[in-house]
């Protein structure tokens, strides 16, 4: 049954930050494993619901808004004692506050939601009140991070001892700053983040004129001097640009023009975007990019630069064809860098700007292949599910905020016809994280600066391409070449170094001292066994265990680990699909007491006791299938632990002939409560996640039904 995600939050995850789609439940920051600076971003305020509000605005759904809005209001608190990223924190609260203020002071404009009396905007410059003591620092850059209720002085904001912040991060506040002031009259917000930007534009390197990654926050040093238009420093010179479109102050223009030009000369490397070192700007600083630079060619559409914002774009979008999703890094010969992908929001943003910009059907094409993979691969019963490992189409139990509040909104924007949009939003520029700021604010009470007579700011303009490319197929001709190279592109080759594992003799465990010591050295000998045997084999690439069976029908993928023995995956087609059963004994160390119950089944199996060969042996024996090997040191997960490849037990192997699949702990107690709760669990082992079959109709696309779980 399809309900408004409003409600699918409320089931599942209100009040919490954020909906976890795999185990249909909320994500309270300290009930969960800690996952490092990403937790930052939650504050125990209703995260994904903030962020959310102005999405429910522009799809026209006014009731549902409306409810939301009521629910933040009576709900929401923000004097937790909790430490926060102000970063995340300005972008994704502070500006969905202020963008939800914009949509219902609209609202109530035009005779709806006449009860509203500027709350959102009380509760947005109590959280800008919040905020302000991060910048108390003497460069005028904010700490990374605040107490929501002591700030950053003092041993009970247990946060204030950070030097280094990155240059995104201090340089990505003045929209919702500046607009905080200019909605409420008070211009201290922007008067502090005007500071952080010109400190950061006195600190950039005079003779390249970029910026680096991280910087000392008190002496201004820079601590990371690579450069690029990804990760740390993205919004930095975003942010330039749209300051001068919100705030009309042609300062920012300025400066955005005099990075732009250095960009284009050192970084931009057509269609590649490769960081550099700010010192010696000719010397490449990496050979991968990261996914963040992908909202870059909708940067360059606002900047006017038609022609390489194209060639980049095509670029990305053919390694998200080879890949379905973008990775989260990947290197110049398009091969996987990080294989995660966490529905990040970038390539459709710039997608719809060029869009915009060019009008050129292709990219509504580009738009329907990123809605039906999200179909086909991230979608699960409770929501979407961020990619764990591209390449397999594992999941990860994480569906960040600015999903909604992003990838939603400019997809939507992308296939909307006139009709569909209910207010003008040419009228508003979209922050960062895409919520919607009035450009009347620009005639808001506030100090602004003269005007600058520089012909280099004329250089901003959006131009009209159907003037200057008359030949329809002058895109087309620039996105060919690109779609080749990346076609045709090949993995290098990969070096080894020569061990003969032969020469380790195995012992049997009947000669250890005591059943302990025998376990403990069989562990010993399997691992030292796993890391020659991997010193001498290629690396295999990870395996996925997707749950095909109802209620779950393939939406489920979680990341495997391959054997170095058994059946090879990646040699079939088709993969194997069978139902789940326990094997007994659990770790399946002698032969099994239920074998009737195993045969044409896939196995399950704990680890330890005996070499995973000799537990393939047994299950095949009984007639398995396959079989599924366990981690049995509780907590572990392929979050944090590398890949892990099962070795053979130093004798040949060949014997084995059914496929072996390991998952740690974490992933396989999702199939074991699965299992539990469901008389019969049917899995699909395979080399990478296969279709799910799920295509948008039409009428999906036109009206966005992705909004309906």
């Amino acid at each position: 049954m399809k309900q408004e995600f409003l409600f699918r939050l409320a089931d599942h995850a209100y009040p919490a930050d954020e909906l976890m789609p795999l185990t249909c439940r909320g994500r309270v920051r300290g009930l969960e494993p800690s996952r490092g600076d990403i937790d930052d971003a939650l504050g125990k305020f209703s995260l994904t619901l903030i962020d959310t509000l102005d999405t429910l605005a522009l799809l026209n759904k006014t009731v549902e808004f409306e409810e939301a809005v009521r629910r933040v209001v009576a709900d929401v608190r923000l004097d937790n004692d909790i430490v926060v990223s102000v970063f995340e924190t300005n972008i994704r609260v502070l500006g969905g506050l202020l963008g939800g203020h914009s949509m219902a002071v609209m609202l109530k404009e035009s005779g709806r939601m006449v009860w509203y009396q500027d709350e959102l905007l009380h509760m947005a410059k109590d959280l800008g009140l919040r905020l302000l003591p991060a910048f108390n620092t003497s460069s005028g850059l904010p700490y990374p991070r605040v107490n929501l209720r002591y700030g950053v002085r003092g041993p009970e904001t247990r946060t204030g001892t950070e030097t280094d912040t990155c240059t995104a991060c201090a340089g990505t506040i003045i929209l919702e700053f500046a607009a905080l002031s200019r909605f409420t009259g008070d211009p201290t917000f922007e008067a502090h983040a005007r500071r952080a930007l010109d400190f950061l534009w006195e600190k950039r390197q005079r003779h390249s004129n970029l910026v680096g990654t991280t910087i000392n926050i008190h002496s201004g040093e820079w601590v990371r001097r690579d450069s690029g238009v990804g990760a740390g420093i993205d919004s930095y010179y975003e942010y330039l640009m749209k300051a001068y479109i919100l705030l009309g102050d042609d300062r920012f223009l300025q400066r955005f023009n005099t990075h732009y030009a250095s960009i284009m000369k050192y970084i931009s490397q057509p269609p590649l975007l490769l960081d550099v070192h700010i010192h010696k700007p000719l010397l490449p600083a990496r050979t991968w990019m990261d996914s963040l630079l992908a909202f870059f060619p909708g940067l360059q559409v606002l900047k006017g630069d038609i022609q390489p914002a194209i060639e980049t774009h095509e670029m990305l979008y053919q390694v998200t064809k080879k890949h379905n999703f973008l990775p989260e890094a990947f290197t110049t010969d398009f091969r996987v860098h990080w294989a995660q992908h966490p529905l990040r929001p970038e390539f459709a943003e710039s997608t719809y700007f060029l869009y915009k910009a060019t009008r050129d059907p292709y990219y509504l094409e580009v738009g329907r292949t990123i809605l039906e993979n999200l179909n086909r691969f991230a979608r699960v019963p409770c929501g979407f599910a961020a990619m764990k490992d591209v390449r397999t189409g594992s999941h990860e139990d994480r569906m960040d905020s600015f999903f909604l509040a992003e990838m939603f909104k400019y997809l939507f924007l992308l296939f909307a016809e006139e009709e569909d949009l209910h207010f003008n939003v040419e009228d508003y520029v979209f922050t960062t994280e895409a919520h919607l700021l009035p450009l009347s604010l620009s005639t808001a009470s506030n100090s602004q600066a003269p005007p600058l007579l520089d012909d280099s700011n004329f250089e901003w303009t959006c131009p009209n391409t159907r003037l200057l490319f008359p030949d329809p197929a002058f895109p087309r001709n620039l996105r060919e070449p690109i779609k080749s190279a990346v076609d045709n592109s090949c993995p290098r080759p990969t070096t080894h170094r020569n061990y003969n594992s032969n020469k380790m003799s195995l012992s049997s465990s009947l000669q250890a001292v005591s059943a302990v010591a025998a376990e403990d050295g069989m562990r010993f000998m399997q691992e030292m066994m796993e890391l020659s045997s991997q010193q001498q084999k290629e690396q295999l690439p990870p395996r996925a265990v997707q749950i095909v069976s109802h209620p779950f029908f393939g939406r489920v993928v979680l990341t495997a680990g391959p054997a170095q023995f058994g059946m090879d995956l990646s040699k079939s087609s088709s993969g194997v699909r069978g139902f789940v059963t326990v094997a007994e004994p659990y770790k399946g160390c002698s032969e099994l007491s239920n074998g009737e119950i195993v045969a044409g089944r896939i196995a399950l199996l704990q680890r330890g006791q005996c070499m995973f060969a000799e537990k393939a042996r047994h299950i095949q024996k009984a007639g398995a299938i396959g079989g599924i090997v366990i981690d049995d040191n509780e907590g572990s997960s392929s979050d944090t632990a590398p890949l892990f490849q099962m070795a053979g037990d130093g004798r040949n192997t060949d014997d084995v002939t059914l496929p072996l699949l390991f998952l740690f702990h974490k992933e396989g107690n999702i199939l074991l409560e699965a299992l539990k709760e469901n008389r019969e669990v049917e899995v699909l082992l395979s080399d990478k996640a296969r279709d799910r079959g799920e295509r948008l109709s039409k009428t999906v696309l036109k009206h966005f039904e992705l909004l309906h779980f």
